[in-house]
């Protein structure tokens, strides 16, 4: 471990090797900090933290501070940072309470200035979340999902894989998997048809995609029609199970169409 001796670090802290950790940081007792971590300068990393390996956590990000919710009792819960995960400033990340007992940053992600991950938070690999984005209690946003600068995320909310949230945007119904959503109130706008095929999707996955979005959101008026045309006529493979599976658990409803 390097720089440690102007870092406050509790003896019963679990220091991986080669952690960087700089000055003026402090880190808790109940901390486990994966091989090859930077911990930068001010820096706070308290009780339940679990960073993985390779990970970045820049200056004034606090990591597992008490939950901001009043019905937190003092149980003993986590946060929990993937491995080659970047914390980029002032981020700050709540452990969970005795919902999921956990808040979780997966693997490989992007969390940009000024984020902040509430209570109860999954968030999968590889996701980006830009400059202030902050996400309420209990959200769950899947692999590889994007949400720009400034959104703003209502609690219990699920966002899908390979979703893309433009910027500025509130969202406050689940986002299926593989769209774009912008506009206020939040809607659907089109495929994220740029992203899957960075990400190596076929193009006759990417017409599965769209052609399922279509049905549901602009040759139907309601989803219960845009879900009977889907079931109807789209032939079976993982894209529609994918699709269908998250529109089917989604309690809290989906966003709206084009047309609604």
């Amino acid at each position: 471990m390097k720089n440690e001796l102007r870092a406050n670090i509790h003896p019963n802290a679990k220091i991986g090797a080669n952690v960087t950790i700089e000055p003026f940081s402090t880190v808790y007792g109940d901390v486990e900090i994966g091989d090859g971590t930077w911990i930068g300068p001010n820096v706070t990393i308290m009780d339940g933290a679990r960073i993985g390996k390779n990970c970045k956590i820049f200056p004034g990000a606090v990591i597992s501070a008490v939950p901001q919710d009043l019905k937190y009792d003092g149980e003993e819960t986590t946060a929990e940072v993937g491995d080659n995960t970047t914390i980029r400033e002032c981020v700050t990340i709540n452990k969970g309470t005795i919902d999921r007992m956990t808040t979780r940053v997966g693997r490989n992600c992007l969390l940009m200035a000024y984020v902040h991950v509430a209570h109860d938070c999954i968030i999968g690999d590889n996701v980006i979340l830009a400059n202030c984005v902050n996400l309420a209690g209990h959200i769950t946003i899947d692999d590889h999902a994007i949400l720009e600068g400034m959104v703003a995320v209502q609690q219990f909310v699920r966002i899908g894989q390979h979703a893309f949230v433009a910027g500025g945007s509130l969202v406050r119904k689940n986002v299926p998997p593989y769209v774009k959503a912008a506009r206020e109130p939040l809607g659907f706008v089109g495929v994220n048809t740029v992203g899957l095929k960075r990400r190596g999707f076929s193009e006759d996955q990417i017409r599965d995609v769209e052609d399922i979005y279509r049905l549901l959101y602009v040759m139907n008026e309601t989803t219960a029609k845009g879900i009977k045309a889907i079931q109807d006529n789209i032939k079976a493979s993982d894209i529609k199970t994918d699709i269908m599976s998250f529109i089917d658990g989604s309690e809290k409803g989906i966003m709206r169409g084009k047309n609604t």
